[in-house]
C-alpha cells in the first residue's frame, strides 16, 4: 500500500528543489476550502477575508477533490528553481485543449456530481475556454491572496530549501527524506520512496529524478504528483510555518542592543530563519538600504553567512551570532 517512487541510478543524481508561486496560489485557494488546513494561517485568513469574498473560486474548488486527481495542465511543475508566477501561468495557458479535456474529466470524476454540474459541463464542452478562464481566476487569486504576502512566503520557502539542502549534503537521500514528513519512507536497498497512503500507485522516475517543493499551505499533507511525461514531484510542508505570520520572536535583548546598536541588533534577532534583505526590511519596517548597511556590518563582524538561492541572497547567523542572540537576557 502507498504511493511509490522508484529510482534508477540516474534519478539519484537528478533530485532538485524548486519554489512555485503558482502552486502556493493553488494551495492558498485550497486552504479556504479545507478548514483542517487553516490552523497556522488564521492571521493571513483575517487579512485576506475581504479580498477572498470578492472571488468566485467555485471552478477551482470543483477541481480540488478530497481524494483523487488534480489537473496537471493547470499546475505543471516549475522548470527552474525560482520561476516567476507569470512564467508559470504562460505554461498553463499554452496547454493543449484535448489534453486539458481529459485532465479536467479525470479530476471532475473524483467528486460526485461535479462532471454533471453546470460548471463541469461547460469545462468539458470547451476545454480551451476553460483553461483561459481557470488561468484568469488563478491570476486573480494570486493578486488578492498571495502576491501581497509573497516576500514573506518566499523567504520561508528559501530558508527551508537551504536547510534541507544541507541535510542532503551531509547525510544523503536517507537524511533528507527522514526530515521532510512523517508519512515518507526511504528504502535505500530498493531505491524507493514511499508515501504512506491507503491506495496503491507506482511511478518509476525514469531518469527524470524527483522535484522537491516546500509549501506553506500544503500542511499537514505531503503530496506526490504528476503522471508522465511530467517530472515526478513531491510537495511537503515547509519548516517554520508556525511563526510565518508573526512579526518577530520577541524584543531585542537590551544588552545586545548596547553592544551592537539597536538597528543591527534588531536585524540579527530577526534572522531566526535565513532571510533576504527585502524580507528583513518588510519584517522590521525599515528601508532596504538601511537593512543592507546593517547586514554588511554584521557580516564583516563574523556574525552572518550569505548564501545565494536563485536571484536572491539569504543571510543566516553564524554560531557566534546564535550564541549572542540566545544567551543574553532581555
Amino acid at each position: 500500500m502507498g504511493f511509490h517512487y522508484r529510482f534508477g541510478a540516474a534519478d539519484l543524481l537528478r533530485c532538485r528543489f524548486a519554489i512555485s508561486p503558482r502552486w502556493e496560489t493553488q494551495e492558498a485557494v485550497r486552504v479556504l476550502l479545507r478548514p483542517g488546513r487553516q490552523a497556522y494561517h488564521l492571521p493571513w485568513l483575517s487579512r485576506i477575508r475581504d479580498a477572498a469574498a470578492g472571488l468566485d473560486l467555485r471552478p477551482l474548488w470543483l477541481l480540488m477533490p478530497r481524494a483523487g486527481h488534480h489537473p496537471d495542465v493547470l499546475s505543471p511543475p516549475p522548470l527552474g528553481p525560482s520561476v516567476t508566477f507569470e512564467e508559470e501561468m504562460a505554461r498553463v495557458r499554452a496547454a493543449d485543449p484535448e489534453v486539458a479535456r481529459e485532465d479536467l474529466r479525470r479530476s471532475l470524476a473524483c467528486t460526485p456530481g461535479a462532471r454533471e454540474s453546470d460548471i463541469g459541463r461547460r469545462m468539458l464542452a470547451d476545454p480551451a475556454r476553460a483553461v483561459r478562464e481557470l488561468a484568469d481566476l488563478t491570476e486573480a487569486a494570486w493578486q488578492a491572496l498571495v502576491a501581497p504576502h509573497w516576500p514573506r512566503l518566499r523567504t520561508l520557502l528559501e530558508a527551508d530549501i537551504l536547510f534541507h539542502s544541507r541535510r542532503l549534503a551531509a547525510g544523503g537521500l536517507e537524511a533528507l527524506f527522514d526530515g521532510l514528513h512523517p508519512d515518507l519512507r526511504w528504502d535505500g536497498g530498493r531505491s524507493t520512496l514511499t508515501i504512506e497512503r491507503p491506495g496503491h500507485h507506482d511511478r518509476a522516475a525514469g531518469g527524470q529524478g524527483l522535484l522537491l517543493m516546500p509549501s506553506a499551505f500544503v500542511w499537514p499533507d505531503v503530496v506526490g504528483g504528476y503522471d508522465p511525461p511530467w517530472q515526478p514531484t513531491l510537495v511537503y510542508p515547509a519548516r517554520g510555518i508556525g511563526a510565518l505570520w508573526t512579526a518577530s520572536d520577541g524584543p531585542t535583548p537590551q544588552a545586545l542592543a548596547g553592544l551592537l546598536g539597536r538597528g543591527r541588533a534588531d536585524v540579527l534577532c530577526a534572522l531566526h530563519e535565513p532571510a533576504s534583505t527585502r524580507a528583513l526590511a518588510l519584517r522590521l519596517g525599515l528601508a532596504p538600504s538601511t537593512v543592507s548597511a546593517h547586514l554588511k556590518a554584521l557580516r564583516a563582524a563574523g556574525l552572518l553567512i550569505p548564501s545565494r538561492h536563485g536571484h536572491h541572497v539569504l543571510y543566516e547567523r553564524t554560531p557566534l551570532a546564535i550564541a549572542l542572540t540566545g544567551g543574553t537576557a532581555p
